[in-house]
């Protein structure tokens, strides 16, 4: 018998928090995750949160850069922490990108408080 969670409104929210710096954790992980997610509509909304040594790398490696168009358009709504981003000089980078690039620690505290579940990598 297969065991099945029944999902509400404010269970089926995902925030991925991609903070390592490692371009294979963001291919192979976040990245991966947040897409499929969307296309096999595992989640019914999924924000990858851009933060600390991640907002570099992505800035800086183009490779990666290519994943976020097939990201954003499967849905996948992408931010970045201003304080982290501009501390490492990233923020131009990633508003090219497409990704909003806004303070965050009020946001994500009041997505945890709303209940969105959420997985770090």
């Amino acid at each position: 018998m297969q065991w099945q969670l029944k999902m509400t409104a404010q269970t089926d929210k995902l925030a991925i928090i991609w903070t390592s710096a490692d371009p294979a954790v963001a291919r192979q992980a976040a990245f991966m995750y947040a897409r499929n997610s969307m296309i096999q509509e595992w989640w019914g909304r999924v924000q990858l949160i851009v933060w600390g040594p991640s907002a570099q790398t992505l800035a800086q490696d183009k490779e990666l850069q290519k994943e976020i168009g097939p990201l954003l358009e499967a849905g996948v709504e992408i931010t970045a922490c201003k304080a982290c981003a501009d501390s490492l000089g990233a923020s131009p980078a990633l508003e090219a990108l497409g990704i909003t690039v806004k303070f965050m620690g009020q946001p994500l505290t009041e997505m945890l408080k709303c209940g969105w579940r959420v997985v770090t990598f």
